[in-house]
C-alpha cells in the first residue's frame, strides 16, 4: 500500500474533518472509502453494468417517475 500526502487549505481539512465525524469515520478511513468509490464509478466493468442496468430498466424507471 502506498502513501500520499495532499496539501489542504484549513477550511478544506475541517470540512473533510466534519463529514468523516458525521460518518462515524476516521479522517483516512473516510477518504480512502470516498476514493476507493470513485475509482469504481470509473471501472469499465462497473460502467458497462450500470448501463446495462439503466438500459434494461429504462421502461420501469419511465413509469415510476
Amino acid at each position: 500500500m502506498s502513501t500520499r500526502t495532499i496539501p489542504l487549505s484549513e477550511e478544506a481539512e475541517e470540512r473533510l474533518a466534519a463529514l468523516a465525524e458525521s460518518t462515524g469515520l476516521s479522517t483516512d478511513e473516510f477518504l480512502r472509502s470516498r476514493i476507493e468509490a470513485m475509482l469504481l464509478c470509473h471501472d469499465p466493468v462497473y460502467t458497462k453494468a450500470s448501463e446495462y442496468l439503466l438500459t434494461k430498466n429504462a421502461e420501469l424507471y419511465r413509469r415510476l417517475a
